[in-house]
């Protein structure tokens, strides 16, 4: 089922009152783990600051992201971007793909999107040995809907089954898509607010 048709449906009047629950309310910032993965993701990334656009296929990937690109004037500008398939999805704009870190932005692909709070994971499939603050200020990730997990572990994990004999390096969350104070984990320690965009394709 389409992630905005769970996201959006029609609530029934039986389902207005809240569940009665044993225990102590749920806090405010703990997980729901009873959400869909795909329900905890969009609420989380969209929280941390994400610029989400939901696509059903590839003709919407497109409008998405010739959208994106003359909302902020990026034709014809410099990109950094380090995947030859992506330079060919997205050749027909007269974009210049080059690693400059003066580039108007990055535009890559993730190895997952983290459910239980909104974050991106990288490595150096994406990014190679480069530090977030040394890559652009502005990103758009292009991703699926199957590459959403629960967690870091589980996502940590599926790096380890699907390059098993050439793991990938430099490992690291994207979490903050807008400047605010606040603690970070340890694998988004270092890391610096960009502004980002992510065209989620359904693919589920």
């Amino acid at each position: 089922m389409s992630i905005f048709n769970k996201l959006f449906k029609p609530k029934s009047s039986s389902s207005s009152e809240k569940p009665k629950t044993s225990g102590a309310e749920r806090g405010k910032y703990m997980p729901d783990i009873t959400a869909p993965a795909d329900e905890r993701f969009t609420k989380h990334f969209i929280l941390n600051g994400g610029k989400f656009l939901y696509c059903i296929d590839m003709d919407e990937v497109h409008e998405s992201f010739d959208n994106i690109l003359l909302e902020n004037d990026w034709y014809e500008q410099d990109v950094f971007c380090l995947d030859e398939k992506l330079q060919s999805v997205f050749e027909g704009y007269n974009l210049k793909f080059g690693r400059q870190k003066e580039s108007s932005f990055l535009l890559s692909n993730c190895e997952n999107l983290i459910a239980d709070d909104g974050s991106l994971l990288v490595s150096s499939n994406q990014i190679k040995e480069k530090k977030l603050k040394e890559l652009p200020q502005n990103f758009v990730i292009f991703a699926t809907t199957s590459q959403i997990v629960n967690n870091i572990g589980e996502g940590l994990r599926g790096i380890k089954k699907k390059h098993t004999g050439q793991i990938p390096t430099n490992i690291t969350t994207i979490k903050n898509f807008e400047p605010k104070e606040g603690a970070k984990d340890f694998m988004s320690y270092g890391s610096s607010a960009k502004n980002l965009y992510l065209l989620l394709l359904e693919d589920l």
